[in-house]
């Protein structure tokens, strides 16, 4: 679904990806961990055109879209839920939603997919005429999800989804990222969770990727464990 060929990004003059190669199929859970610095945010916005490839290719279904926008990248069916969640504060919860759903045209489809999200996270249908940036953190990151998904994403591209969150709501948003048979690229710093539902893993160090394979052996591998997972195997 996604390969990445030899991608390089930099910033001014600091060279935030150096050569990273990797793919993604249809339907997978492919998580980045790393610490913060390491270049998964950065690969993110370079995949949905927020930031241009120096070098190297990014591939969609077998398209180039290296230098697509990303209004255009979203309608190829790429949806990124940025970190820190940058939900419109001064709209209300259903008109963030809609937003999400400003490329589909039909409206009975709009309206199937809100009353989706409704069932999925039912504190939104309870605040849907609620201000965006009255809600609570965890609220708010369940709208950046359901905003999201309104776009009908092939490929959800989610950044750091439990940032600031208390651990059983953490668990209910990665309970519904594991059950959404959307393909999806996680970056997420909770390593011990993202593993735990993701097919595949890259660890990225200082952009580059150090080490990628089965989350389950990823999991268990002594670097990991000792520098994303407090010491403990999980």
């Amino acid at each position: 679904m996604v390969k990445v060929t030899d991608l390089n990004v930099y910033y001014g003059a600091i060279h935030a990806l150096k050569g990273i190669s990797f793919d993604l199929q249809e339907g997978e859970i492919v998580t980045l961990i790393g610490a913060n610095g390491a270049g998964k945010s950065t690969l993110l916005n370079t995949i949905s055109g927020i930031l241009p490839a120096t070098v190297g290719m990014v591939e969609y279904e077998g398209e180039d879209i290296s230098n697509e926008a990303p209004q255009d990248i979203v309608r190829k069916g790429i949806v990124q839920i940025p970190e820190g969640r940058k939900i419109f504060a001064s709209m209300t919860v259903m008109e963030n939603m809609e937003m999400g759903a400003y490329c589909v045209e039909d409206r009975l489809k709009i309206q199937n997919k809100m009353e989706e999200m409704f069932c999925k996270f039912p504190v939104l249908r309870s605040r849907s005429q609620q201000l965006g940036g009255t809600l609570s953190g965890g609220e708010q990151q369940m709208l950046a999800i359901a905003r999201g998904l309104m776009a009908n994403p092939k490929l959800l591209l989610l950044d750091e989804p439990s940032m600031g969150l208390a651990p059983v709501l953490v668990e209910q948003i990665f309970d519904i990222i594991n059950k959404q048979g959307t393909s999806v690229l996680l970056v997420e710093q909770n390593a011990q969770m993202a593993l735990c539902i993701a097919d595949r893993a890259y660890v990225l160090e200082t952009g580059k990727i150090v080490l990628q394979g089965d989350a389950e052996d990823v999991i268990k591998n002594p670097m990991v464990i000792d520098a994303y997972l407090g010491g403990h195997q999980v």
